[in-house]
This record gives C-alpha cells, sequence and structure tokens, in this order.
C-alpha cells in the first residue's frame, strides 16, 4: 500500500477519464512531463486495484475500465458485534488494493458510522453493500432502528429532526457523552467525497469541497436510517488534513467548526430574530473559532446579527466569531453589531 500524491491523483484521474484513447501512456506522458515507464507504473497501479483491466503482451497492452463489483453484508444487532472486526474480515477485504491513506479513510468511516448503528439504533439488524468501480467506491450502512435524527431529537429535547440535523453539523454532539466524542458524524461527513443519510422524513447531503450543506422534507416517513458513503480511489487526501482545517492556534483540537446558517431556515421564513440566533448559537461556545457560512442567506434581521455578534461576542469574548459567504446587506449588519459591542472598533470586517 502506498500513500498517494497530489499529481498522481491528477494523473490517475487522467487515465480513467481518457483510458478508452489510443496511446494513452504516451498522452499521460505529454501531458504531465513524465516518463513513459512512470506512466506505465500508473497504468500497472490501477490496474493492480482493480480499476483497470489489461489485455495482451507488454508492447501491445490494452487497458479498459473494470466493471462495477458490489457485495452484501447483513449483520444482527447483538452482543459481540464489532465494528473493527466486520471491517477487517469483511470490508477490507473486498476494498482491494487501495492506496493507504484511502483505506484510512474508509477504516474511519465505516467503522464510526457502523458503530453508531450498534450503539445508537436500537435495531435489530445492519445491512451493509460496497460498490467499487474504477473511479470511486460507495458504502451503504442501513440499519433497521428509531432513525438518527429522531434519536437526536428525542435525546435532546428538540422541536424536530431538522433542528437534530442543524446540531449534528456543527460538531461535538452526542448522545452518549460518556462513550463517544460527537466527533465521528461531523468528520466522516468531511473526510469523504459524498455523504447523504436518510432517516425519518428527512434527507441530509454533504458534498467535499461544498460548505453548503443540503436539507430536504422526504413525502414519505422511513424508519431506520440509510448512510451513504463515497470515496474516489485516487484521491490524496488525508485524514491528518481533514482534522487540520478543524484546529486553531496550533493545536491538534477540534476547536474550529462552520455553521451552515440556512439549515436554520425553516420554509420560507426569513432568520430575523434573537430566538432564531439563540438556535443557531446552540453548543458553539464549546469551540474557540466559529464560521458562520451565510451562503443561501439572502437577508437576516437586525436583532438576529445582533444577537450572535453583539451579546453572545461579549458574552464569550475567547469564541472568534466569523462571517462567510455574506452578502453587502447582511455584512452591513453584523458590522454595525460589532461596532455596538466594540465603540472603538475600526476595522473593515469582510465576509471570508
Amino acid at each position: 500500500m502506498t500513500r498517494i500524491r497530489k499529481n498522481t491523483e491528477e494523473i490517475r484521474a487522467f487515465i480513467l477519464e481518457h483510458i478508452g484513447e489510443e496511446g494513452i501512456a504516451a498522452k499521460v506522458t505529454r501531458k504531465f512531463g513524465i516518463t513513459r515507464q512512470a506512466a506505465n507504473r500508473h497504468l500497472k497501479s490501477l490496474t493492480g486495484q482493480g480499476s483497470l483491466v489489461a489485455d495482451g503482451s507488454t508492447r501491445k497492452r490494452s487497458y479498459k475500465i473494470a466493471e462495477t463489483a458490489s457485495e452484501k453484508f447483513q449483520y444482527d444487532i447483538k452482543p459481540g458485534l464489532a465494528e473493527d472486526v466486520v471491517w477487517r474480515e469483511d470490508i477490507q477485504p473486498f476494498l482491494g488494493e487501495l492506496p493507504d491513506n484511502v483505506l484510512q479513510i474508509w477504516n474511519y468511516a465505516f467503522t464510526e458510522m457502523f458503530n453508531n448503528a450498534i450503539d445508537h439504533s436500537g435495531g435489530t439488524y445492519i445491512h451493509v453493500v460496497v460498490k467499487k468501480s474504477a473511479v470511486n467506491t460507495e458504502i451503504l450502512i442501513m440499519d433497521d432502528g428509531i432513525g438518527i435524527f429522531k434519536k437526536i431529537q428525542n435525546a435532546l429535547d428538540l422541536p424536530d429532526e431538522k433542528q437534530a440535523i442543524f446540531e449534528l453539523q456543527k460538531g461535538k454532539l452526542t448522545t452518549d457523552s460518556v462513550n463517544h466524542s460527537g466527533q465521528g458524524i461531523f468528520f466522516t461527513s468531511r473526510m469523504v467525497n459524498g455523504f447523504d443519510i436518510l432517516s425519518g422524513g428527512v434527507y441530509f447531503g454533504h458534498e467535499l469541497g461544498n460548505e453548503t450543506d443540503w436539507m430536504m422534507d422526504r413525502d414519505a416517513y422511513m424508519s431506520g436510517t440509510s448512510i451513504f458513503l463515497k470515496v474516489e480511489n485516487n484521491t490524496a487526501r488525508t485524514i491528518k488534513e481533514v482534522y487540520a482545517k478543524y484546529s486553531v492556534n496550533g493545536t491538534e483540537a477540534f476547536n474550529k467548526t462552520i455553521v451552515p446558517v440556512k439549515l436554520a431556515k425553516y420554509g420560507n421564513d426569513q432568520l430575523v430574530s434573537r430566538s432564531q440566533a439563540k438556535r443557531v448559537l446552540v453548543r458553539v461556545d464549546r469551540f474557540s473559532q466559529v464560521i458562520f457560512n451565510f451562503e443561501g442567506v439572502d437577508m437576516i434581521g437586525q436583532a438576529f446579527a445582533d444577537q450572535i455578534f453583539r451579546v453572545f461576542a461579549a458574552e464569550h469574548p475567547d469564541v472568534d466569531l466569523i462571517p462567510s459567504h455574506a452578502n453587502g446587506e447582511i455584512m452591513s449588519l453584523i458590522t454595525a453589531a460589532i461596532k455596538a459591542g466594540r465603540p472603538g472598533f475600526k476595522g473593515n470586517l469582510s465576509s471570508e
């Protein structure tokens, strides 16, 4: 197993995109300025991990995309079921020869989500489907329990499942603080390329590189929880890089979060009141830096801005509050709130 580097990720993505064309090794050589031998090593590696199928002798060898492979597993939730054993005996062998950084991401993501189903679902079984293609691998983890959003809603006495999702995305949320840190779902959603949860009456999704999470109501209520995970087979991303993104002040602690303000909206309601702001602020005092992502929010009220950037800021001077993706009108209200709380403020605050 090897750790994949950024330029390797780009080269292999190019190969998979153009594999049906003649002279692929020569194309790679010209495109990236590497030797023919290096290009062939990439082709050999992709073949070894099951992304490509080789045909013919060395001189006349051709390649094609490998067909998608899939496997299903079923587990009864009972004493002795352990996520690390399932990973080691069933899941990792099926994934095959992937770069070690990719396997590490899968190890973390799968075991965290599988353990959640064991410890929190209250269900009787866990169903797992694994699909591997030349480009990426997908895993579905499904249980027949109470439903993750409903479990959080009940445990924290929240008004509905949407509020449960909102709290979940801030991080450090757990219904069992003795045995869990509340970091598993947060970091899993940010390590993988695609992360979706279907549970109860809500569908939630997060995509890598897109700070704006999305949430949809479902017409029909679905019992249990289904979690979809997708990771590119040749990503250069590492677990360490993801952790570092949510750490500030030179520490390795999880002390930074991004709050998707849009998820605080209900229907066509606008974010105008102090009560709405207080819901946004729940538990953010656990972090040293909080970025409020206003993408998808057209307007806010003066009271909403004042509650966050003056009242809360004064009560928690050790928490750094940063607006992100805010339009000019929203930034004006935020700046006014900051100036009201800090009369001597003369800086030019701009949305990150």
